[in-house]
């Protein structure tokens, strides 16, 4: 039984890493070879593709513009979902559980809703094609699910630190960020991989709400298709450059997104 199980997941994982590697494989590739013959390793390796990259101020400045407003999404997602979702686990009030169900509805709305009344505000307010913009947007989605993800982690520290803190002198500020902040990393950790992975891949309000300034790499991934086809080895390296930062994220919160998954919160 267990020799199946083994060859049953390692012939998953190999399905699951075949696309993967044909991609890592068609960007060191030229397009002659591409769309020439079928081959599982590069007749001849280029780094053209990724040159093309790299030098190009189109190509690189759409990763810098993605990473830009991803991080200013991940921290203003935090500094607006810590206090609510302490204030959901600690307290008490009239329509409580009615608030936290209706700010968790929001994250179920498709964000295709939202284009036409985003695009109408920014651009009467000048928020159009801006990296705070994109970020304040992607907002709408990651808050509730922040608050979601932290309360559950909260709720899960007795009430009794924070009583005790606060007899041996602590004010509230300094208690949170000395105090109770490190106690749920694990939580922080969880709801900031998950806050990433939503703005990195989000393209239709990215696309919407940008044109040059602050357009994001999976926009500029269009320009690959011309009146003379498709750019499949630009494309495929660009691709490659795009999957390695949420692998770097992965690596580095596995551990915090691991025992998420051990609470029950994730």
């Amino acid at each position: 039984m267990n020799k199946k199980k083994t060859i049953g997941l390692s012939v998953y994982i190999l399905f699951l890493l075949l696309p993967l590697y044909w991609l890592l494989m068609m960007s060191f590739k030229s397009n002659q070879e591409i769309l020439g013959t079928l081959t599982f390793w590069p007749n001849e390796f280029t780094f053209a593709n990724y040159m093309t990259i790299f030098t190009d101020a189109s190509w690189y400045m759409g990763y810098i513009n993605s990473i830009y407003y991803v991080s200013l999404n991940m921290v203003i997602t935090l500094l607006v979902a810590l206090p609510a979702a302490y204030a959901f686990s600690r307290f008490r009030f009239i329509g409580d559980k009615h608030l936290f169900f209706w700010l968790l509805t929001n994250r179920m709305s498709p964000p295709a809703v939202f284009l036409l009344p985003f695009f109408q505000l920014y651009s009467s307010v000048g928020l159009f094609d801006t990296h705070i913009g994109v970020a304040l947007a992607h907002c709408l989605f990651n808050v509730p699910l922040a608050v979601w993800i932290l309360e559950g982690f909260m709720s899960g520290v007795p009430r009794e630190i924070d009583e005790t803190a606060y007899i041996d002198g602590y004010s509230f500020p300094k208690f949170f960020t000395k105090i109770f902040i490190p106690l749920i990393s694990s939580g922080i950790g969880v709801t900031a991989f998950f806050c990433f992975m939503f703005s990195w891949v989000e393209l239709l309000l990215a696309r919407t709400l940008t044109s040059v300034s602050a357009k994001p790499i999976a926009a500029v991934m269009t320009r690959t298709v011309s009146a003379s086809g498709i750019d499949w080895g630009v494309l495929a390296a660009a691709g490659v450059l795009t999957i390695l930062p949420g692998v770097l994220v992965i690596w580095f919160v596995r551990n915090h997104v691991a025992k998420g998954f051990a609470l029950g919160r994730v």
